[in-house]
């Protein structure tokens, strides 16, 4: 990509800057979707792939998670799986090693996958404390001199 190159794509980019069309950015959404069947299954995975935009739809029925790629907005997404008259929310789960209690109240679910807990934005739950901190550290397995501690 010589000179010319270089002033074409940037007499693209400016044309398109001035145009006030913005580019949308590949996305991922991740939906909980209550399916009872392969019926229910078919139904949303059509309703979701007929969406502008979409690349992929995976859908797993043993999580009743959906997985959206392409250029799409997620509440769009949302959106279109509700009119298929299913129980849809965005995924709320994370894996437990991302929360610092998984097994307080808010963040644990029963009905959570394997390895997952419910997303809480409690920054009570979400960090440990500085104490609490202290404490992981001494008692951690990569620490040479927790033995002597315990």
């Amino acid at each position: 990509m010589g000179v010319s190159g270089t002033l074409e794509y940037l007499a693209d980019l400016l044309s398109s800057a001035k145009k006030g069309k913005k580019r949308k950015q590949m996305n991922t959404v991740s939906l909980k979707v209550r399916m009872d069947c392969e019926g229910c299954q078919r139904k949303v995975k059509n309703v979701l792939s007929s969406l502008k935009g979409v690349k992929s739809v995976d859908v797993d029925m043993k999580q009743q998670k959906v997985t959206v790629k392409g250029y799409v907005e997620a509440k769009k997404v949302l959106k279109a799986a509700q009119s298929t008259k299913k129980k849809v929310e965005l995924w709320p789960y994370v894996p437990y090693t991302m929360v610092a209690h998984p097994y307080v109240a808010p963040a644990y679910d029963k009905k959570a996958p394997p390895g997952f807990v419910r997303k809480t934005e409690d920054p009570a739950i979400a960090t440990l404390n500085p104490v609490e901190e202290q404490y992981t550290l001494m008692f951690n397995d990569e620490n040479p001199n927790s033995c002597s501690v315990m």
